[in-house]
């Protein structure tokens, strides 16, 4: 089996659509919204790997609560631009969540089926409150009734890389949110 790798664009060379100063701008504000809505508990992040990994690092950062955080890996994009429809769980949490406040913390929320399946996964674990968190919300691709709690960004439907987001496991160290191009010029 032969496996394709999209060719590389240069980042420079992708519009941006958001900075990485809005980005830390905006995650502040979600982690002080959230040490209020939290005060005096401690809670649990739940991050979706790979790419929610840099959102969960800084949300953390920014949150004044006490809070530990683990990760679940799931599996519906592989290399495609859209998603397959089906999830697969890959990695579990580590540890027990009964009766913890758990937040699923995920890099972009569309379609909606990879946070609809965790949230039913999560539930069976009976943590005492289950909200999500996510960098960008885009709402116009969502195909099941599905809100986060907290939300940094909602953006247009576009294909979008950096801040942890990638496309074929490249861009992910790119500080700032960048349009992928539909029609990547030739040669890259």
């Amino acid at each position: 089996m032969v496996i394709t790798v999209p060719a590389f664009v240069p980042p420079e060379e992708m519009d941006v659509l958001l900075t990485a100063e809005q980005i830390a701008e905006r995650v502040k504000t979600v982690g002080d919204q959230i040490s209020q809505d939290y005060k005096g508990q401690s809670i649990v992040l739940i991050g979706v790997l790979k790419g929610a990994a840099i959102f969960l690092a800084d949300l953390a950062r920014s949150i004044k609560v006490d809070n530990t955080f683990d990760f679940v890996a799931v599996s519906s994009y592989g290399r495609a631009r859209v998603t397959s429809g089906a999830v697969k769980m890959i990695k579990d949490i580590d540890n027990p969540i009964e009766g913890r406040h758990v937040i699923l913390v995920e890099d972009i929320l569309d379609t909606g089926l990879t946070l609809s399946y965790l949230r039913g996964l999560m539930l069976q674990h009976r943590p005492a409150s289950l909200k999500i968190a996510t960098c960008l919300d885009k709402p116009e691709r969502r195909l099941v009734p599905i809100e986060a709690d907290y939300a940094c960004f909602k953006i247009p439907n576009e294909f979008v890389i950096g801040y942890g987001m990638d496309y074929a496991e490249r861009y992910r160290g790119v500080p700032d949110i960048r349009i992928y191009p539909d029609n990547p010029p030739p040669g890259h």
